[in-house]
């Protein structure tokens, strides 16, 4: 459950680290919604300046030896050459598991 949690918490900094930040303007929260319960949550949020990001988790085996996260998400932004690029992922006890038409295929 230690190495599930860490690797969750790598997986979304990942995602906060990769969008691009944009000091011109002040963006403005437009939609923010979650729900935390014990065998899962959900989050999601849409800002004035045309980001994007939503994501659900669910606690696969609770109680067991083989309890793990699962988690299925996606954000969206605009980026510099004003092209809106998504990413939707996966992060389960395959690791992060991103994908986009802007990024390379395995």
């Amino acid at each position: 459950m230690k190495y599930t949690i860490a690797i969750v918490f790598a997986a979304l900094l990942a995602v906060v680290l990769a969008a691009p930040l944009d000091n011109s303007q002040d963006a403005k929260i437009l939609r923010q919604e979650s729900d935390v319960q014990p065998a899962g949550y959900k989050f999601s949020w849409e800002t004035s300046d045309g980001q994007q990001h939503s994501e659900e988790g669910v606690l696969n085996n609770a109680g067991s030896e083989n309890e793990a996260i699962s988690v299925r998400g996606s954000f969206s932004y605009t980026a510099d050459d004003g092209v809106t690029y998504t990413v939707n992922y996966v992060a389960d006890e395959n690791g992060f598991q991103p994908e986009g038409a802007h990024l390379p295929n395995a």
